[in-house]
């Protein structure tokens, strides 16, 4: 009877030990199946960490507050080179899809969201699409952080304003837009996270040789913020040289916002009027 429980002791630690292997070994390849956090990511299922950095802007700037108004308007008077570069009224959908914009001179430019049109046909097309694309995406930039081709790199603290702030480098995959070697060094308010400035380039027209743009980088830095429907948007920008070492540099221009009004409808706001010519971009 005694060797009888004995046995009985031995197979019961043998089948334990067993038990426990078997457990083991589901563990470790639970462990070796468990997916790894991208970019430095914290925990089951967190965003990594530049994509946390991205979304506290959009919060900041209440994206989805703003997306779900159909179009917005706003005035723009912008002095480049101490010269008016642009004064009117810029119309556009939230996701910037279609743009018009109704000059002081009473010329129009519309994008329909495939072709753009300048109205009159007698009116001058210079730069016509810089204005086009250029304002409504420093406009909108805190809503286009996110839009597809856009690379992030986390980079470090960079002083605005004896302050300093986190800066991240915004670049895009080959094939994105039309001037996917456009960069931007974007610079979040400590306090609150809002984007406060963005160093950038503009590379369109220079057949791949970027080198100009490279050598005479740009920063636009946003100020005097108002809250429209509960949405902050910058009513000052003012634009300077850049240099990586030094931040901003020489003053080369400002922007007054003004007007900022949501719109329910876009109606034929963007229409193609008679008398319009389509601009090749």
């Amino acid at each position: 009877m005694k060797h009888s429980w004995i046995l009985l002791l031995i197979i019961l630690m043998v089948s334990c030990n067993q038990t426990k292997k078997e457990k083991t070994t589901e563990t470790e390849d639970k462990s070796e199946m468990m997916p790894v956090e991208p970019n430095e990511g914290i925990g089951d299922g967190a965003l990594s960490i530049i994509d946390n950095y991205v979304k506290s802007i959009e919060q900041a700037h209440k994206k989805e507050a703003f997306l779900k108004h159909k179009a917005i308007s706003f005035n723009a008077t912008i002095f480049f080179g101490g010269k008016l570069h642009l004064d009117g009224k810029i119309t556009m959908l939230t996701n910037a899809s279609k743009i018009r914009i109704d000059k002081k001179d009473e010329s129009k430019l519309i994008y329909n969201g495939e072709k753009v049109f300048l109205c009159p046909k007698t009116a001058n097309d210079k730069g016509a699409r810089f204005d086009m694309f250029t304002w409504t995406y420093f406009f909108g930039m805190p809503y286009k952080l996110n839009d597809p081709g856009t690379q992030w790199e986390l980079g470090s603290n960079k002083a605005l304003d004896g302050v300093d702030h986190q800066t991240a480098k915004l670049t895009f995959e080959p094939g994105t837009g039309d001037a996917p070697d456009d960069w931007y060094v974007i610079y979040t308010d400590p306090n609150n996270n809002s984007l406060k400035a963005a160093a950038y380039i503009v590379t369109f027209g220079s057949a791949g040789d970027t080198s100009k743009a490279e050598a005479d980088p740009h920063a636009i830095h946003y100020k005097d913020f108002t809250l429209v429907d509960g949405i902050p948007f910058a009513t000052k920008w003012e634009f300077f040289g850049w240099k990586e070492d030094k931040g901003m540099t020489n003053k080369l221009g400002e922007a007054t916002i003004t007007d900022i009004t949501f719109l329910n409808e876009e109606g034929t706001i963007f229409d193609t009027p008679d008398n319009a010519k389509e601009i090749n971009m």
